[in-house]
């Protein structure tokens, strides 16, 4: 076994190729009646005041619905359903969710999970970009964000600014504007301690894309269904990691491999490495098959989310078995660390292929729930 993948091997596996590994339910039709399936969908999804639920606790108050797994595709993944948020930016408007907040009693206050590493996210210079909310806003006025997934400056992370009209207000649509009447005297603004993560979902030309076969971890895109801005939901793939947690996939620094990984580009994340307001995760590059990005088990992050040392932007680490033959299931980051020191497994930065140059992906996790063995 050769110990690295080579680009054109990773990139078939995440974009590609993978499908023949994650199948979870052998003989199912790979494409579905999408009429049927959204109204099946609808009629599965867990409501998020639901308090008999085995095993599963809900991390994000935006939660409408989800499914740990699910028989209407072939894919080893269930759904989670989102409320949407509007913005504007530069006038567009663009559909948003809220999953993590780097401040306790905001967090609390909002159903988001507490992200205490995010406080570092500032001191990186372009890491984060200012979002605008407002104290005293006309009734039609929504947050501006400063960026878009349209831009090459995005970033998921976002720098909470409150505006504050000191006449009557009017409706602001771009960050231009709001500087402008903050020049005039209009409003004043202040840059608030704190950041948030709330990945843009559908923005002025784009969107995240909806996975037409569901058959694969990445397929064409994270979503069920496409962005309804009608009912403002949306609904992501729920995949599976240890330890205990389920999570979605919105955006990487990697700018390059953002289209084949059907994500937005994010490229400033990068810096929160940096700075420490990221996590490590380790995907597996061969070993045993099962619901991974690359078509084997499932991923391994160091924390539990809601941990004060976890974080939903993660550095991304390949794992490659020295011996394939002599692979386990690996369900901790203590265990492949072990595995590591034994020299069974070699620890690729970002891919095989990227190493030492590794990348950041946004994976929030809005569901904790007991680990299934997701293999094959």
């Amino acid at each position: 076994m050769k110990k690295g993948l080579s680009r054109r091997r990773f990139l078939k596996n995440i974009g590609l190729g993978a499908g023949a590994a994650v199948l979870a339910n052998a003989g199912l039709p790979a494409v579905f009646a999408q009429e049927k399936a959204n109204r099946t969908l609808q009629n599965t999804l867990f409501d998020n005041q639901d308090g008999h639920l085995p095993d599963v606790e809900l991390l994000v108050g935006d939660v409408v619905g989800f499914q740990l797994a699910s028989d209407l595709w072939a894919g080893a993944f269930g759904s989670v359903t989102f409320q949407m948020h509007k913005a504007w930016f530069n006038g567009e408007d663009v559909f948003y969710i809220r999953t993590d907040a780097s401040d306790a009693d905001y967090a609390t206050e909002q159903k988001l999970v507490h992200v205490p590493l995010l406080n570092a996210a500032v001191s990186a210079e372009g890491a984060t970009a200012p979002m605008y909310t407002f104290t005293n806003g006309a009734d039609e006025q929504y947050p501006v964000v400063s960026t878009s997934p349209s831009q090459e400056n995005y970033t998921s992370a976002w720098q909470v600014h409150n505006v504050t009209f000191s006449g009557d207000p009017e409706v602001l649509t771009s960050q231009e504007a709001i500087m402008e009447a903050e020049a005039a005297g209009a409003v004043t603004v202040e840059a608030l301690p704190l950041v948030v993560n709330h990945p843009i979902v559908k923005w002025d030309g784009g969107e995240l894309q909806e996975d037409t076969i569901k058959e694969e971890y990445l397929g064409t895109g994270p979503l069920i269904t496409p962005v309804n801005t009608d009912a403002m939901r949306v609904t992501f793939k729920l995949h599976e990691c240890y330890p205990g947690s389920r999570y979605i996939i919105t955006d990487t620094s990697a700018v390059p491999m953002a289209p084949m990984m059907a994500i937005a580009p994010s490229g400033p994340t990068q810096a929160l490495v940096e700075v420490g307001a990221t996590d490590e995760i380790w995907v597996f590059g061969n070993g045993i098959p099962g619901s991974g990005v690359m078509g084997f088990q499932p991923a391994i992050f160091d924390n539990a989310a809601g941990s004060p040392i976890w974080s939903p932007f993660w550095d991304h680490f390949t794992a490659v078995w020295e011996d394939e033959s002599e692979a386990t299931l690996v369900t901790s980051s203590a265990e492949l660390r072990s595995l590591v020191d034994e020299g069974k497994l070699t620890i690729f930065n970002g891919t095989p292929d990227t190493d030492p140059m590794g990348f950041v992906v946004n994976c929030p996790v809005p569901i904790k729930a007991a680990n299934t063995v997701s293999t094959m």
